[in-house]
């Protein structure tokens, strides 16, 4: 089976397990797609909400939602070699807090560290992430329409935090579409 075939199965098998109707039914479902120097990443997420609301003020509060993750990501510089490409797959779990609207709908901005770990480790284009563990840490912005869907923008950087040299990181720019139930 064709690794597009594989993904087209894996985001319509997500989002078939979204639509589970328990108590700790999935809230959102989201699809990624991102750039960074010589490489790209596809992503599909599904997110938990929190129903802790902090530092509320003027109908505007700080909440949050775990957010569990799928990646594929492509090297398109393997090794410092123009051309070579490589595919790295991934899973995160991250918890993501977010500054919004009481109502949940209108501008928000939000941030989340979280933990990954990846199929192999990364050698792209100068690049190094000595690790398959790595930490990811994002700061988004976005907008929630009245109908549930989500658009934003986020800057996405990989790193192991120092746990093994080389560590140069990978940073992405991601543009992100969900959808809440």
């Amino acid at each position: 089976m064709k690794i597009c075939c594989k993904w087209k199965l894996l985001v319509t098998s997500v989002a078939l397990a979204a639509m589970q109707t328990s108590a700790n039914a999935v809230d959102s479902v989201s699809l990624e797609y991102g750039s960074g120097s010589n490489a790209r990443l596809e992503r599909v997420a599904l997110q938990w909400n929190w129903s802790q609301r902090w530092f509320a003020s003027n109908g505007n509060h700080i909440g949050g939602y775990w957010d569990l993750s799928l990646a594929r990501g492509e090297e398109r510089k393997h090794r410092n070699i123009e051309g070579a490409r490589r595919n790295i797959y991934g899973i995160g779990i991250t918890p993501v807090f977010r500054w919004q609207q009481d109502n949940k709908k209108g501008f928000y901005a939000e941030a989340g560290i979280g933990a990954h770990l990846m199929s192999h480790t990364s050698d792209n284009a100068g690049n190094q992430l000595s690790t398959a563990f790595q930490f990811g840490d994002h700061l988004g912005v976005g907008y929630v329409f009245g109908n549930g869907l989500d658009l934003g923008l986020k800057l996405q950087h990989f790193s192991n935090g120092g746990i093994k040299k080389p560590n140069t990181g990978a940073n992405f720019a991601i543009m992100r579409a969900s959808y809440a139930f």
